[in-house]
């Protein structure tokens, strides 16, 4: 009988404020990492919310229990050898706190990246329309305009998507897996 070695999984956790680029980055760096034969699950957090957190609301309370089934689905993913990759705003540096204790924990690599661009480019992209929303008053609660965002204090990656493109910034992300030996 003949054993075969079990794929090293990894959470790419992206993380930043609306329109920064997470879900865009994540796009293109699981489709490179499948071309590259990698199992992988882009957990998109606008959609997880959807499904496994229907009905939570945008209090920090709701906010942190989204982010940590979020956190638990990556997890549980990336120790069985998937590569989860998670774009998800994580507004709260102790909300990500936790998710990151899950991994280590359970000796499950957890790779955090700052999605970092600036309020205004956000603003200007507006993919949702939040930010025009909130403008119009018919919104509040906007992460990193009338609601707090807590940037990571030492991630493993900074991507400034103001001033690269969404490949270079997949690029960078995959560089650090590699560089981890991730793939």
């Amino acid at each position: 009988m003949t054993t075969t070695a079990r794929a090293q999984g990894a959470t790419v956790w992206l993380t930043g404020l609306p329109s920064a680029g997470k879900t865009t980055i994540a796009g293109i760096l699981g489709t490179r990492l499948r071309a590259e034969g990698h199992r992988v699950e882009v957990l998109d957090g606008d959609e997880v919310r959807r499904f496994l957190s229907a009905g939570l609301g945008f209090s920090r309370e709701d906010r942190n229990t989204n982010v940590q089934r979020i956190g638990l689905v990556a997890e549980v993913l990336a120790r069985n050898g998937v590569l989860a990759v998670v774009p998800v705003i994580a507004p709260y540096a102790d909300s990500r706190d936790a998710v990151r204790e899950r991994h280590e924990a359970s000796g499950t690599p957890y790779i955090e990246v700052h999605v970092a661009a600036p309020v205004e480019v956000c603003s200007e992209r507006d993919v949702k329309g939040l930010y025009a929303r909130q403008a119009a008053g018919r919104l509040t609660g906007l992460t990193g305009v009338d609601d707090p965002y807590e940037p990571p204090l030492d991630p493993a990656l900074t991507l400034e998507t103001h001033l690269q493109t969404p490949e270079e910034s997949a690029d960078s992300v995959h560089a650090v897996l590699a560089a981890k030996g991730l793939v």
